[in-house]
């Protein structure tokens, strides 16, 4: 079973920072919206933005997988991979639009992968009320986060907005969820640390 768990881990980053996250299944939501970005610093600009984004979801990607390996509750390992399958469609969502807007994931991806995963497997350890608290954390900054890009993107880029408003609304799902099954407050520390790192992800992302 451990030996497993561990190929199952090494699989999903390979398969992240590769590109080939086989998602949930669901359609792009940008499909059918038409591509009305014509002028190059309109589409420089998107594409900073969804790099961002795109990083962000490589970071969930560990953050479910750390928390997953490191629960011994299997009904909470099931809610944990069932969200990152969802996480999944946002990561193949962001990529396919880097590619329709000729931009790049971040150089970063793999640092940022390990990160999450070392800080979720370290929540996983401290219990079921820490585990679910720290989903709650870092999607209500997600959440907070891409109000931010929604109001940042060029107003003619529908096409990134309908990706990031699904987005948006999976993250509060998956918080509400978190909250329903007993998440826990995380302490203070640590929320300020998750809002430090954020800062530092973002910073990074939008140019390398």
């Amino acid at each position: 079973m451990l030996t497993e768990r561990i190929i199952a881990n090494f699989d999903n980053a390979l398969r992240t920072l590769a590109g080939q996250s086989p998602g949930s299944g669901r359609s792009n939501p940008a499909r059918g919206t038409r591509d009305s970005l014509l002028r190059p610093w309109q589409r420089r600009r998107a594409g900073r933005l969804m790099r961002v984004n795109h990083t962000g979801e490589v970071m969930a990607q560990a953050l479910y997988t750390g928390q997953a390996a490191g629960t011994d509750d299997p009904q909470l390992r099931s809610e944990l991979l069932q969200a990152r399958r969802e996480e999944e469609d946002h990561l193949r969502w962001c990529e396919d639009r880097l590619r329709e807007l000729r931009s790049r994931p971040s150089l970063l991806g793999p640092i940022w992968y390990g990160v999450g995963w070392g800080m979720g497997f370290a929540a996983a350890r401290r219990g079921r009320g820490s585990n679910l608290g720290l989903v709650v954390a870092v999607e209500r900054l997600v959440e907070k986060h891409l109000d931010e890009h929604l109001a940042l993107l060029p107003p003619e880029d529908e096409r990134s907005r309908t990706i990031l408003e699904q987005m948006r609304q999976d993250e509060i799902a998956h918080a509400d969820k978190a909250e329903n099954l007993g998440a826990q407050p995380l302490p203070v520390w640590s929320e300020t640390a998750l809002r430090g790192l954020s800062k530092i992800m973002t910073r990074g992302a939008l140019w390398v």
